[in-house]
Parts: structure tokens; sequence; C-alpha cells
């Protein structure tokens, strides 16, 4: 029954925040479970599982995922104090730099982004995320696949159909609508959930074609954040290397250039109409 355990538990990464959530969510358990007067045998047999692997949630060295949590929950009678632990299992999940930008993510009021090489990670659907990840060299084995794919798919939560904020600038180059990234089927419905994301109050999607003879993008993909503190920082990722940008001379001609980038593309209502015209080739 080992096995079982890989299927509702995620490895820890290898950061201090997420070991120490990990850890901590593991005590809680094993404090539950103590109380119950359950030897970790007798609680695997409860959920199934072999004690070998429950006493390596309750160590920290793997993380529980939503559906150990609740069923725990239930067998131990704790009133929901393992439940609650859910949110944190998720987050201590995903890579650091996909918490960190996510973090940066939820204090922005303002996001921009231009990207040539894929559809921006904040519209891409799961299928479009899970070929593109998949297409890294070398590959990553399956569960981290799906750790990164989960990572991007919550960090799309900022998006709040309700609210109307923050407020979100996206520039995509062409090459990113035509490029059949997990094959057509994938493609067309990226196409489709475009439209959708673009037809949002507090979203705009530009094309830049491929046309044009001026293109002040060709230096690859970057974003810019305004903060709510009234600071702007932008974020770079080539690469094996992600950086963030807080320097304002750097800043200066990052917004300068999402400006120029702007300018250049089509309009958002041209673009939505441009973005349909693909999707009918597709």
């Amino acid at each position: 029954m080992d096995e079982g355990m890989d299927e509702v538990g995620w490895e820890v990464d290898a950061d201090g925040e997420s070991i120490a959530i990990a850890e901590l969510i593991g005590r809680q358990i094993k404090f539950w479970r103590e109380a119950k007067r359950l030897r970790a045998v007798q609680f695997g047999e409860l959920l199934g599982y072999g004690e070998d692997l429950i006493h390596k949630v309750e160590r920290g060295v793997r993380i529980p995922r939503p559906e150990f949590l609740e069923r725990a929950d239930e067998v131990l009678e704790a009133g929901g104090h393992l439940r609650a632990l859910k949110p944190d299992a998720e987050k201590a999940r995903y890579p650091k730099k996909v918490r960190d930008l996510a973090k940066l993510e939820q204090q922005a009021v303002e996001l921009c982004a231009y990207n040539n090489s894929v559809v921006h990670g904040l519209l891409q659907t799961q299928e479009y995320a899970q070929a593109e990840v998949q297409n890294r060299q070398p590959p990553f084995p399956e569960h981290e696949v799906e750790r990164r794919v989960a990572g991007r798919m919550a960090r799309q939560g900022i998006i709040d159909r309700t609210s109307g904020r923050p407020v979100f600038s996206f520039v995509q180059c062409e090459s990113t609508l035509r490029r059949a990234n997990g094959g057509k089927m994938v493609m067309r419905r990226q196409l489709e959930h475009l439209l959708e994301v673009g037809a949002l109050r507090n979203v705009t999607i530009q094309v830049l074609p491929l046309d044009r003879e001026e293109n002040a993008g060709l230096g690859g993909p970057f974003r810019l954040l305004k903060l709510k503190s009234g600071t702007t920082i932008g974020h770079l990722a080539v690469q094996l290397h992600s950086r963030v940008i807080s320097d304002p001379r750097e800043l200066q001609i990052l917004e300068m250039r999402y400006g120029m980038i702007r300018a250049q593309a089509l309009t958002p209502r041209e673009s939505l109409a441009f973005i349909k015209e693909v999707r009918g080739e597709t």
C-alpha cells in the first residue's frame, strides 16, 4: 500500500518555507492522531495507507493532498482543524519561484505583460500549460509536471470575474497564437479561452502582428507589476533565469518599451477579431 501515498501526497520543495509548512502540517496530524490514541499503523489502515507513509507525512517529508486532509479530519474527529490546512498544503507544493511570483501578483493593482514565445501563464488553459511544461528539456518527472501546472492554474485566481481588479494588460505576439503547442485541439481551446478572458472588463488583450515593420518586443517577454504601495517592479524569465527588477532606470526602459509595444499592436477590439480569425483557421 506504500504506492498509495504517492497518489495523495506531494514531494516537499527544497526550500525553507515549504519544509516549514510541511513539518507544521505533519505535527498537527500527529497531534490529532495521538489524541485519538491511534498508532500510525492503525491510522494508516483507517485511511488505506501504509504505516511508513503515514510517518513520512507526519515528519514533513510528504505534503498531504486535500483529500488526505479531508479524510484525516473525519477519522481523527479534528473538527475542521486538519481540513483548514488545505490552503497551506496547496501553497507549499508549488516551486518557490512560483510562490514568490504569486505573492507579487496578489499585491498588484495593475499587471502588464508582453510575450512572444508562449501565451502568458495567467491566460493559459490547463491543457496548454501541461503541453508547455512537458515540452521542457531535459523533461520533468510526471509529479513535477503536475506540480508546476497546478501552481500556474492556482495563480489565475487573481483574475477575479466579479471584483474587476486588478487591471490586466496583455500583449501577445501573433506567433504565440499560431504555434501549435499541444496540438490543434489544445490550441483551438486556448484561443477560445483568450476570447473569454479578453471579454472581461478588467482585462485587455492585444495582438502584435508578425507583419509589423516595427517591433519593440524583439528583446523577449517581460512583465510589469504596479503594486498597491505605488511602486512598480519588473519581472524577466529567460531560459534558466528568473529575475525581479526594481532598479528605477531599468524599470523606466521597460515601461517605455511596453508603451511602444502596445502602440504597435492591434487595438483590443481588433485583437479579439484577429484571435477569432486565427481560431477559424485552426
